[in-house]
């Protein structure tokens, strides 16, 4: 393939916001921040999930697993981000820019498909309560969690072939933080008018699709809710879903912003700052929204606590 020997000895330059220094410090206070608290929360809702029998659940099965995601998710860019802050020369190898596209892009399709799973399990936890237990069993939740995995992959390695097919023409200087299928396209020498429908197609199987059933799904919920006499009850309910849903209208909202529109439509600074929002932010306010807004979170936490410092 022409590509890969054109590439395969040469590094892309990831110019971020090397034309404003006076940005890099704050940038790297942020991303080191930000990274750190991704690391603590996530671990500890995978630690307590895993620990705490009373949260053996699927809610709290999906829930691991979207913390193994957005954990794996930030680590996939974040590190070598911070590493290049701090380089003159700001470059990634060509085999490492292809492994952080394919990741970045497998585990963001991934946690578009577990967003929605885990608004189906709110569905029929609160619109069919006496059915949850056989609907959600064990082996339900193994396969439509293999199936999101699977299918965020095998979106990557599509999207991925699709982008680094276009030639590019010695152009190796990224205009962003990391390899991201909108700035790798602007490289291109080529019309990529014909790429940009393909891949235009995969986003929205991959993004409205989701996000359709999310909604469909909140608005059962939210008549369901309505019903409910006892105020408490309803505290309760509103609470739990409340919190997914502000996730994903961060996660998808961003998403949305910089995958269904053209990449030359798109201000160049601005991308940036979406594509660190979804990619870095929002990993790292999903545990706090998830524990701090969750009281059986925060008593599991507690017990386990407990049972480590006794230990």
């Amino acid at each position: 393939m022409n590509w890969a020997n054109e590439s395969s000895a040469r590094e892309f330059i990831l110019l971020g916001f090397s034309d404003r220094p006076w940005l890099q410090m704050p940038l790297f206070v942020l991303l080191l921040i930000s990274y750190t608290f991704t690391i603590f929360g996530n671990v500890s809702i995978m630690m307590v999930c895993i620990l705490d029998p009373k949260l053996h659940t699927p809610m709290y099965f999906f829930l691991t697993n979207l913390s193994i995601l957005d954990l794996c998710y930030t680590t996939s860019t974040v590190p070598h981000m911070l590493t290049n802050i701090c380089r003159n020369k700001k470059t990634i190898s060509y085999g490492g820019c292809v492994a952080q596209l394919i990741i970045f892009l497998a585990l963001g399709a991934t946690e578009c498909l577990l967003l929605a799973v885990m608004s189906f399990d709110r569905y029929v936890a609160v619109c069919k309560p006496l059915h949850y237990v056989f609907i959600m069993n064990h082996w339900f939740c193994l396969k439509v969690v293999a199936f999101s995995w699977f299918t965020g992959f095998g979106n990557s390695v599509l999207q991925s072939s699709l982008t680094l097919n276009m030639p590019r023409c010695g152009r190796q200087e990224v205009d962003h933080f990391f390899c991201e299928v909108p700035a790798l396209l602007k490289l291109s020498c080529a019309d990529t008018k014909p790429i940009e429908s393909e891949l235009f197609f995969f986003s929205v199987l991959i993004l409205l699709i989701p996000v359709t059933l999310i909604l469909i799904s909140y608005g059962f919920i939210a008549q369901a809710v309505l019903r409910i006499r006892s105020a408490e009850g309803r505290r309760k309910a509103f609470g739990t879903c409340g919190s997914h849903m502000v996730v994903v209208t961060l996660f998808f909202g961003t998403a949305i912003y910089m995958y269904l529109q053209p990449p030359s439509s798109t201000s160049k600074d601005w991308g940036k700052m979406v594509s660190l929002f979804y990619g870095i932010i929002t990993p790292m306010l999903n545990p706090l929204i998830y524990s701090l807004r969750n009281k059986d979170m925060k008593e599991a936490f507690k017990r386990v606590m407990t049972k480590i410092f006794f230990l």
